[in-house]
């Protein structure tokens, strides 16, 4: 095997770094010149497109949550087949983020973004004229389908157009953009169930998905040479595809159901074996194949490895939640999906600014490592204060601890995926923003079924009644034992949340120790100029080695 294929296998091109530096020269930078920190036009039209989707994805995302309950009331829907309609949005965006990740390194990743962005439309479309709700659930996971192609295709858009500061602040700004959606969905989409229906905002939705795909075609394509098989066509791992996308989506749907039908029912029990041993087996292929999935020397590097276990502790912390916290406003206080939209804003507003504020701290010399262990600690302190949740509690009590959480979330959005992808060179970008959304995404996914689970599981054991309880967990809290539903309710959320807390805390432990600097480089990278202890001849190695102390 020579050197080029050495450090294709290993992940880089030339451009990877010291454990010191994460990759990069400067903080949370790649290495790379003058020329590729430069924002042109076209540079500046494809982050303009990449973040359109992200800001709908988003939107939606968030905004769903607050239209469950009309959804629930029209379609005559509750427990798990309602909550379905975001389950199963995350768990096929989750299932096949690696997939389209991987396939946009063979096939380029434009045409993956245009093709996710198609099949997102047409799926909110579909929603807003479901005749059931076993249709919209089915039309939720199509467009969690889409939202797979539009997250992979967009972060490796992005780490393969922009080097260096550009980098950084092109994924700072999609933190951002995400965080705008994340706080204007709620408000937005309980705006709009409440004065046109959810149906229209569905289908207002799916318009924007339009606008992203056509907005597409002004991006870079991106396809890094050397991929293609010799006749000219790209070949996917298709068993690899398969055994992955099978094993996760089985265990997220043992999760799911396990409350509904039984943790000792047969398809649960089967669906808990056959996840993991598929993804057992996926792993086994994985190191076998010449041309895998996933690159295992991929997840061997300890502080990629390290900054992926970041962005899904914080997005554990935050999606349960953002999911499930706008349900109980709305059926324990009686607030409108507007009002509970409102509240949610101490959340989500904080993930305006904080990812702008987290990458303006690396640049400004301050290590990665302290910023992402501030984020998880208050992601982890933010959670357990939450436990001050009662009927009745008010915005203003619940403003604190929501705060904590959406600021330590939008702090790790604004630096994990810029310092993930400097592991990683740009002919593996694809993979490496696939394998990252994918164990985010998929983070939230369980998290929101097993919070839900979890809900339904523990209100079930204190009312006695599996059907009462999948009412209450959906909001519909009625008759003359409502303060009794509501104070078991109460109790089910403080149980769930000092669990999230514990969860989160020992992930920051795992983080940070992951993250201690050792002086070695990457796996399979080899010295750039910059780097080497010599660079100091160079003009710029100066601040180059000063702001390098800053990225772990």
């Amino acid at each position: 095997m020579d050197d080029t294929t050495r450090m294709r296998r290993a992940g880089t091109d030339g451009t990877g770094g010291s454990d010191r530096t994460g990759g990069s020269d400067r903080a949370g930078e790649p290495h790379g010149g003058d020329e590729a920190s430069r924002w042109s036009g076209r540079h500046l039209l494809t982050l303009g497109v990449v973040l359109l989707g992200m800001l709908t994805l988003s939107m939606s995302m968030s905004g769903t949550t607050v239209a469950l309950t009309d959804i629930g009331a029209e379609l005559g829907a509750s427990g798990p087949s309602l909550q379905w309609v975001v389950t199963g949005y995350f768990l096929t965006a989750s299932s096949f983020m690696l997939l389209f990740g991987s396939l946009g390194d063979l096939v380029g990743r434009r045409r993956t973004y245009r093709t996710g962005a198609v099949l997102f439309a047409l799926g909110l479309g579909l929603g807003a004229c479901a005749p059931g709700i076993g249709f919209l659930d089915a039309a939720r996971a199509l467009a969690g389908l889409g939202a797979a192609g539009v997250m992979a295709g967009g972060g490796a858009l992005l780490a393969s157009a922009f080097r260096g500061a550009a980098r950084t602040k092109a994924f700072a700004a999609l933190g951002t953009t995400g965080g705008v959606g994340l706080a204007l969905g709620p408000t937005l989409t309980g705006a709009l169930v409440g004065s046109v229906g959810w149906r229209v905002a569905f289908g207002l939705f799916a318009a924007v998905g339009l606008l992203v795909t056509a907005g597409a075609g002004a991006a870079d394509e991106t396809r890094p040479d050397g991929r293609a098989e010799p006749d000219g066509r790209a070949k996917l791992d298709g068993s690899g595809a398969a055994l992955f996308v099978l094993g996760l989506g089985l265990l997220m749907a043992a999760v799911t159901q396990g409350p509904a039908t039984g943790w000792t029912s047969p398809p649960v029990l089967a669906a808990l074996a056959a996840g993991p041993a598929l993804l057992a087996a996926f792993a086994v292929q994985q190191a076998r194949t010449a041309r895998p999935l996933l690159d295992l020397t991929l997840v061997r590097d300890r502080h990629y490895l390290a900054w992926t276990v970041a962005g899904l502790s914080a997005s554990v912390g935050f999606a349960g939640s953002l999911t499930h916290l706008p349900t109980y406003f709305q059926g324990v206080d009686g607030l409108s999906a507007g009002q509970a939209g409102a509240t949610m804003l101490w959340l989500t507003a904080p993930v305006l600014v904080a990812p702008l504020l987290g990458g303006r701290l690396l640049t400004h010399g301050v290590p990665a490592r302290a910023v992402i262990t501030v984020a998880l600690a208050l992601v982890a302190g933010g959670n357990a204060w939450l436990t001050v949740l009662e009927p009745g509690a008010g915005s203003a009590r619940l403003a604190g601890p929501l705060l904590a959480v959406g600021i330590g979330t939008g702090l790790a959005n604004g630096i994990v995926d810029g310092q993930a992808m400097n592991r990683v060179g740009t002919d593996r970008a694809g993979m490496a923003a696939g394998f990252l959304s994918t164990v985010r995404g998929g983070g939230q996914a369980m998290v929101i079924a097993a919070l839900g689970a979890a809900l339904l599981t523990l209100v079930t054991a204190r009312v006695g009644s599996a059907q009462v309880a999948a009412e209450v967990v959906s909001g519909h809290l009625t008759g003359g034992e409502r303060a009794f539903l509501a104070a078991q309710f109460t109790a089910a959320w403080h149980t769930v949340l000092w669990a999230v807390a514990a969860l989160v805390a020992l992930a920051l432990a795992a983080v940070t120790t992951l993250l201690r600097p050792d002086g070695r480089p990457a796996a399979g990278a080899r010295p750039n100029a910059g780097t080497h202890p010599n660079a100091n001849a160079h003009p710029a190695a100066t601040h180059r080695t000063k702001a390098a102390r800053s990225a772990n």
